[in-house]
């Protein structure tokens, strides 16, 4: 689990009042990312546009990764379920 230090959570009503204030904490790295409060609870993260391509883009490689992964398993399901057909039918 992500924490967060203090002054890297606002609340939404503070957030509304100082977005741009919050923004330049955020591209200028003073903070890494700032968590959004909602009823006492994190609801969203503010992080740099450029991070949030980097795991776009990390998570987009994983899943392209599992779908060929699936694929090559179906593959060889196929290859087997067909060597079974042939199998029973010489017998």
């Amino acid at each position: 689990m992500v924490t967060y230090a203090k002054e890297e959570m606002v609340g939404i009503t503070e957030l509304g009042k100082s977005l741009g204030s919050y923004l330049d904490k955020v591209t200028s790295s003073i903070f890494s990312k700032i968590a959004i409060i909602r009823r006492n609870r994190p609801e969203a993260v503010i992080i740099p546009i450029e991070e949030y391509e980097l795991l776009q883009s990390a998570y987009d490689r994983l899943e392209q990764k599992e779908i060929e992964e699936l694929l090559s398993s179906m593959s060889k399901e196929d290859k087997e379920v067909s060597k079974t057909k042939m199998i029973s039918i010489d017998l």
